[in-house]
């Protein structure tokens, strides 16, 4: 789902967030493992590219840059574009009670794309600073993949990544 208005703000009733869509020199995107949750996790899709909420009166880059670090530990990143719209989905109804507790019927995300510019030392997936883990591995995947690796009720938004991030991917 596509949402649109003028001011470029996200739409009512959906959970503000970004979505990083990394490149590694190659052109290959990271994806991680998530350790669990309802609204992230289904038998056998369990992979996404790095994501999370904006905290209030953060801008969307400096929340991108946030959750990456959070989630990754990486900082050697250069920003090389930023989604034009704000994406959203909309969770199953079994989960909008649960999720969230209940405040949203899904998440907008704006989406970033870096290039890591870093060491793969650098990557480290592990708990900081009071943040619970949120993948168990990550490794490198072609962008146009992640679709068919992410929870279905996530696709439709990680196809318009593919389409607005292709130019930076692997060929």
């Amino acid at each position: 789902m596509i949402h649109r208005n003028g001011f470029g703000m996200p739409p009512e009733g959906y959970r503000p967030c970004v979505g990083l869509a990394v490149f590694n020199p190659s052109g290959l995107v990271f994806i991680g493992r998530r350790t669990g949750g309802e609204e992230s996790v289904a038998q056998g899709f369990a992979w996404q590219m790095p994501q999370g909420g904006m905290d209030k009166g953060e801008t969307a880059r400096e929340a991108a840059l946030r959750e990456l670090w959070e989630e990754t530990g990486i900082r050697s990143v250069s920003v090389l574009a930023e989604s034009p719209l704000w994406w959203c989905y909309d969770l199953p109804e079994e989960l909008c009670r649960s999720a969230w507790k209940g405040r949203y019927r899904g998440q907008t995300q704006k989406w970033f794309a870096f290039r890591f510019e870093g060491d793969e030392s650098e990557i480290d997936i592990g708990p900081r600073e009071g943040h619970a883990q949120e993948f168990l591995e990550w490794r490198w995947e072609r962008l146009e993949r992640t679709p068919d690796l992410v929870i279905p009720f996530k696709r439709d938004v990680y196809r318009q990544v593919v389409s607005a991030f292709d130019r930076f991917a692997a060929l």
